[in-house]
């Protein structure tokens, strides 16, 4: 009993940060929940042995991004190409959600090890060698990944390439 009250006191004090978690490796609301779900239920089943070893953080985002890859490599085997794409949302006028549309849309374009180690590494704020324990991979993994991911988005998104500049002040 007192590992059900340690889960439910875990997920209510961490829900909002796991959802944003799944919201960003995934760029879709539905889906986020679905796999904050799908997370929780895989956790809740080893949650002794998981809250036993201390944080379960690190524990809880590995899982929740090998379910993402996993579940975004199932879905890619069910696209089906058309000859002409679907129709794109028109982006609303103002400068920050033009901006957020294009970040969004960049970050769609990645694979997905790509995007989660681009959402673990600046979002979350981990250390590379966080980074990699939360993908199951190396740290130099996580380097070559972070690298690959910037370079894809400076070529899918040149617009943002000027986002973090500061502006020239006039003489």
């Amino acid at each position: 009993m007192a590992a059900q009250d340690s889960f439910h006191a875990y997920v209510s004090g961490r829900l909002a940060a796991l959802s944003r978690l799944a919201y960003l490796l995934c760029g879709d609301r539905h889906t986020a929940e679905d796999l904050v779900r799908v997370t929780l239920i895989k956790v809740a089943r080893h949650w002794e042995r998981v809250s036993a070893g201390g944080d379960p953080d690190p524990y809880v985002r590995r899982v929740m991004v090998s379910r993402h890859v996993s579940l975004w490599r199932r879905r890619w085997r069910l696209v089906q190409l058309t000859e002409r794409p679907p129709e794109r949302p028109v982006p609303d006028a103002a400068e920050a959600v033009s901006t957020a549309l294009a970040v969004q849309a960049a970050l769609a374009k990645l694979a997905p090890r790509q995007r989660a180690v681009l959402v673990l590494r600046y979002f979350e704020d981990l250390t590379e060698t966080a980074t990699a324990e939360a993908m199951r991979c190396s740290v130099s993994t996580v380097r070559s990944q972070t690298r690959d991911a910037l370079a894809a988005l400076r070529v899918r998104a040149p617009e943002l390439a000027d986002l973090g500049e500061p502006a020239e002040v006039p003489s």
